[in-house]
């Protein structure tokens, strides 16, 4: 059993936020960086965002193009990856789109033993709630139940408290950031990422892959495991 290749993906302002503070989601990104998106979400095995992420935006987690689902479904694959949601509480809302759209697979549910009874409660047969042992979210344990599951490739879309887990777990392969041109200025808006000991420290540095232009968006490609 291997664990997946985990591709981190997220969008940020220059400033470093994830989004403003207001009811209307920020689009901090542009058409051709979210068809870039829709791709990574056509190459993976799984989907994973925060239960932060399911309330706030209430996203659907699908692959929106008709044909990247067909040339899934050509290649054996369901026309969606799994979704994966990590929570702490367990306080999901049965009626969020993630487990009504595209659900081909059972989404699963990753929950500290607490928050899994309440999850298990409100989510009944929507999802299959994993309970982990102790009161907190070890993503090292996670990706091994992934990898048992089969999945091989893991694309983490967030929140920030999913992203630092995954970085301060020294777990992540690729991180894409994009960084749209856009100034947030708000203290109480999440930034990309929450205060976290991360590998290191601040003076170890990421090896840069690649920094790639998408409109008035700039990419930029991240390989956090590997010294420069």
């Amino acid at each position: 059993m291997s664990r997946p290749h985990v591709v981190l993906s997220a969008a940020a302002s220059v400033d470093g936020f994830l989004d403003d503070t207001s009811p209307v989601r920020l689009l901090l990104s542009n058409d051709a960086d979210f068809d870039r998106v829709d791709q990574l979400r056509a190459e993976a095995d799984a989907i994973m965002v925060g239960a932060e992420t399911i309330r706030t935006d209430n996203p659907r987690l699908t692959v929106k193009s008709a044909q990247r689902q067909a040339e899934r479904v050509a290649a054996g694959q369901p026309p969606n990856p799994l979704k994966v949601t990590v929570t702490r509480s367990g306080d999901l809302d049965p009626e969020a789109k993630v487990w009504h759209h595209g659900v081909e697979q059972t989404p699963v549910v990753y929950a500290p033993e607490a928050g899994a009874v309440l999850a298990g409660a409100r989510l009944g047969g929507l999802a299959d709630v994993v309970a982990l042992p102790g009161s907190r979210i070890e993503f090292s344990a996670i990706l091994d139940d992934l990898g048992a599951r089969g999945v091989k490739r893991l694309m983490v879309e967030g929140g920030s408290q999913v992203i630092a887990g995954f970085l301060a777990g020294g777990l992540v392969d690729d991180l894409l950031l994009a960084i749209g041109p856009t100034l947030v200025g708000d203290a109480g808006a999440p930034r990309f990422a929450r205060p976290a000991r991360y590998p290191g420290g601040p003076t170890r540095r990421m090896r840069l892959v690649d920094v790639t232009a998408i409109g008035d968006v700039a990419l930029l490609h991240y390989r956090p495991k590997e010294d420069s």
